[in-house]
C-alpha cells in the first residue's frame, strides 16, 4: 500500500484524528509519548515547529484536537486526553532550546517582506520565512509583540514571562521591529518596494450596542476588548464595586474574571440566549463559575438607566428561545416584569469585527459584502497579488492556533509569490507509515493504556487567586500527573495493518480482541446492515469502516476504529502476520518545506 497516495492518506486522516484535527497538525501522539518518557524539551521543539507557542498555547488554546480525541469515545463518563495542558508541561520543564532553533542566515536572499500586526499569524510567518532568508519588517501600534494574545488574555490566565519568551523566539530571528507604530495607509507601505505584505491585524473592533442611556452613561460604559487591552497595558487599574457584563463568550469570561481581580465585588454576567448555548469555552465558564461569578442566561439587555446623569443600573427583559422546523433560534419575551441589576460600570463583550479604514479601496484589493478583503481560504491572498491575510482579519474572529495555521499557510503562499511560483500548487504534506516489529514478540513502542480518569489541573487557592491580577490561577501538572495523563493517549498513530493475502482466516485477531472491534464476514453492500451484523454494532456513523479486500473465502475483515484501543494484540496474535503494527504520521508542509527552487 502506497501511504502517500490521496486516498490512503484520506483513510488515515479517518482514523488518526487528533494529528490532524488541530489545525497545525502537531503529531500529537508523539509528543505525548515523549512527555510520558520524562522528554520534554524534544516534546516542546515538536510543538514549536508546529504550533509555535506551546507555552501560550498550553494555557489558553481553545482545544480543537480535543473533540476527536478517541480517549473520550469509550463510555459516556470518560473525556479526552489533556493534549493542551500536555503542551504546558513540556513548556514548563524544557531544557535551554536556543542551539536547537534554526539557523538564520547572515545573507540574506534579497526578498523583503513586510507583516502588519504582531499577532499569532504574523509571528508564525516570520517563523517560517526568516530561515528562509527573507529581511522581514514587523509593524504593530503596541508596545511589544505578541498581537491580541497580548491585550486580550488576562496576565492570571497567561504570565507575562511566558507570553514574551515565546514571543521573542520569533523575533529574535532577525526580524525588524516597529513597536508603537500604527500603519494608517496600505498604498504607504506597498510604495516602500516590499515583495510581499502579510495583514495580520486581528478583529480589534468590539461591537456596542445602542441602547437608550448609552452615550449619557458613556464614562462608565466600556468595550470588553478595548477595556481589556487598557488593563494589559496599565491604563486602567480599577472598576467600580457593582459590575455587569453582556456577552457569553471567553471574552465576556476574561472581563467579568478580570474586573473582579479590580475591585469588583458584585460581578454579574448576562446572556441573551440559554446557557446551554454559550458561546464561551466550558473551562472558561467554570473558571467563572468557581469564582463565584453568576450567569444569569435568557437575559436581554434593553436599557441604560441613568439617575443624576450617572449609570445606575440596566433593565433586561426575560426571554425563552424557540427553534423552527429550519433549527432557527428566535427569543420569545416572556410574559414576566422587567428584571433591573444595579451596576457602577458595564462591559460589552457582545462580539468583535474586523475594521480596515487603512485599507485603500483603490489600490487592487477586492472587498466582500462585510467590508473584509476577499482572501482565498487556500493560499490566504487577496486580489492584489502580493498582499495576504491571515488569523482573524481574515474570515473573523476564531482562536490562537487557526491564526497559527493560516500563518504557515501564508508563509508558504509569500515563498512561492516571491519565488515566481505558482500560489496554487502548495507542498505535500509529510506523510509515512513504517513497521514497528522489532521481533517474533517484540514492538518498538510501548502499547500499555492507562484505565485512569482524566486529571484534573491543579488551582492556586481561590482566595490567593483573586488577590493579584498577576497570580496565575493553574498551577499546571506535576511530573507524576503530566505521566498519568499522558499514559491514557490511545496511540492513534499506531495503526493496525491488514493484509488480505497473509490472512489465514483462523480467527485468531477475532478471539483476542479485548473491545470486540474486529469481526471476519461476507461483504454487504448496504454499510448500515454490515455495521450491525458486527461482533459489537457500529453506531458511530461519523466514524468510517476499515473493510478489507477480498479473503481466500470471499469474507472480508471488517474493523470499527472507533473503539479500538490500538493495543497491538491482533498484531501479536496472528500468526501470519497479517496484521502489522505501523507508525502513522501525518505533518502539514510548512515554506521550509518548499525547497526545490532553492537546490543551488
Amino acid at each position: 500500500m502506497d501511504i502517500k497516495k490521496k486516498e490512503n492518506v484520506d483513510f488515515f486522516h479517518q482514523v488518526v484524528d487528533c494529528q490532524y484535527a488541530c489545525p497545525a497538525h502537531t503529531p500529537v501522539p508523539e509528543y505525548i509519548r515523549l512527555i510520558a518518557q520524562g522528554k520534554y524539551t524534544e516534546a516542546y521543539m515538536i510543538n514549536w515547529q508546529s504550533n509555535v507557542f506551546p507555552g501560550i498555547l498550553g494555557r489558553t488554546c481553545d482545544r480543537p484536537c480535543e473533540p476527536a480525541c478517541r480517549r473520550g469515545r469509550l463510555d459516556d463518563s470518560e473525556e479526552p486526553v489533556a493534549i493542551c495542558r500536555l503542551k504546558r508541561v513540556a513548556a514548563d520543564n524544557k531544557d535551554e532550546i536556543s542551539t536547537l532553533l534554526p539557523d538564520i542566515p547572515k545573507e540574506k536572499n534579497g526578498k523583503r517582506i513586510a507583516l502588519i500586526g504582531g499577532g499569532p499569524a504574523s509571528l508564525t510567518v516570520a517563523r517560517d520565512l526568516a530561515p528562509l532568508g527573507y529581511d522581514i519588517t514587523l509593524f504593530d501600534e503596541q508596545t511589544k509583540g505578541g498581537g491580541m494574545i497580548r491585550s486580550q488574555i488576562p496576565s492570571f490566565r497567561l504570565p507575562d514571562e511566558v507570553l514574551d519568551e515565546e514571543v521573542n523566539y520569533v523575533l529574535d530571528m532577525g526580524i525588524s521591529t516597529h513597536f508603537n507604530k500604527r500603519v494608517d495607509s496600505l498604498k504607504a507601505v506597498l510604495d516602500d518596494d516590499y515583495d510581499a505584505v502579510f495583514i495580520g491585524t486581528g478583529a480589534p473592533k468590539g461591537r456596542d450596542l445602542d441602547l437608550p442611556g448609552r452615550t449619557e452613561g458613556e464614562a462608565n460604559i466600556h468595550i470588553g476588548v478595548e477595556w481589556l487591552a487598557n488593563v494589559a497595558f496599565k491604563h486602567t487599574d480599577a472598576i467600580g464595586k457593582k459590575v455587569i457584563v453582556l456577552g457569553g463568550g471567553n471574552t465576556a469570561m476574561d472581563c467579568c474574571r478580570t474586573a473582579l481581580r479590580l475591585g469588583g465585588e458584585q460581578v454579574t454576567v448576562t446572556v441573551r440566549s440559554p446557557f446551554a448555548t454559550m458561546k464561551a469555552s466550558p473551562w472558561e465558564i467554570e473558571d467563572a463559575q468557581h469564582e463565584g461569578i453568576p450567569i444569569l442566561d435568557n437575559h436581554v439587555p434593553k436599557e441604560f438607566i441613568i439617575k443624576d446623569g450617572k449609570l445606575t443600573a440596566m433593565r433586561f427583559e426575560k426571554v425563552k428561545a424557540e427553534f423552527d422546523d429550519q433549527g432557527n433560534r428566535s427569543l420569545v419575551p416572556l410574559d414576566e416584569p422587567p428584571v433591573i441589576i444595579e451596576c457602577d460600570d458595564v462591559l460589552i463583550a457582545v462580539g468583535q469585527s474586523n475594521s480596515f479604514p487603512w485599507i485603500e479601496r483603490d489600490i487592487g484589493i477586492a472587498f466582500n459584502k462585510w467590508d473584509m478583503p476577499k482572501v482565498n481560504r487556500t493560499t490566504f491572498a487577496t486580489t492584489l497579488p502580493n498582499v495576504f491575510v491571515g488569523g482573524d482579519a481574515a474570515f473573523g474572529p476564531e482562536n490562537v492556533i487557526t491564526a497559527v495555521a493560516h500563518g504557515h499557510q501564508a508563509a508558504i503562499s509569500i515563498d512561492l509569490h516571491c519565488q515566481g511560483q505558482d500560489i496554487k500548487q502548495r507542498p505535500a504534506p509529510d506523510v509515512t507509515l513504517l513497521s514497528q516489529k522489532m521481533g517474533v514478540h517484540e514492538w518498538s513502542y510501548d502499547s500499555q493504556v492507562s484505565n485512569d480518569d482524566r486529571n484534573i489541573v491543579p488551582l492556586m487557592e481561590l482566595q490567593e487567586a483573586l488577590k493579584n491580577l498577576n497570580n496565575e490561577v493553574e498551577l499546571g501538572f506535576d511530573e507524576k500527573r503530566a505521566i498519568s495523563e499522558a499514559a491514557r493517549c490511545l496511540n492513534c498513530d499506531m495503526q493496525t495493518v491488514f493484509t488480505e493475502k497473509k490472512c489465514i482466516e483462523c480467527d485468531a485477531c477475532v478471539d483476542v480482541c479485548p473491545t470486540k472491534v474486529l469481526t471476519m464476514t461476507s461483504k454487504e453492500a448496504d454499510e448500515q446492515i454490515l455495521r450491525n451484523k458486527l461482533t459489537v454494532p457500529a453506531k458511530n456513523l461519523e466514524q468510517p469502516l476499515y473493510v478489507s479486500g477480498d479473503l481466500a473465502t470471499g469474507r472480508v475483515m471488517v474493523k470499527d476504529e472507533d473503539l479500538c484501543l490500538h493495543c497491538g494484540l491482533c498484531a501479536e496474535r496472528c500468526p501470519t502476520a497479517a496484521w502489522d503494527l505501523q507508525q502513522f504520521t501525518y505533518n502539514e508542509a510548512t515554506a521550509c518545506d518548499n525547497l526545490a527552487h532553492k537546490a543551488d
